[in-house]
């Protein structure tokens, strides 16, 4: 059951990440390669433009809180 968590809180993220790349790319072409290939300007991005990267940024952040959860379940 906690590798099934786990694995939903990764695809998660994984979506998050994604659609979080794709507003960068809508902002510029610079920023969606940054933000492609250096993960921390990915937090740079997400910081300067929060009105559109807040919500693939809680999209991730869900995905975390379940990989979290799967992970404290698999310990136990």
């Amino acid at each position: 059951m906690a590798e099934i968590i786990m694995s939903i809180g990764f695809i998660i993220c994984i979506i998050g990440g994604i659609l979080l790349v794709i507003q960068a790319f809508k902002m510029s072409l610079v920023w969606g390669l940054l933000c492609l290939f250096l993960m921390p300007v990915t937090f740079i991005f997400t910081v300067v433009h929060w009105p559109v990267a807040k919500k693939p940024f809680f999209i991730q952040l869900i995905g975390m809180v379940f990989f979290v959860i799967g992970t404290f379940m698999a310990n136990s």
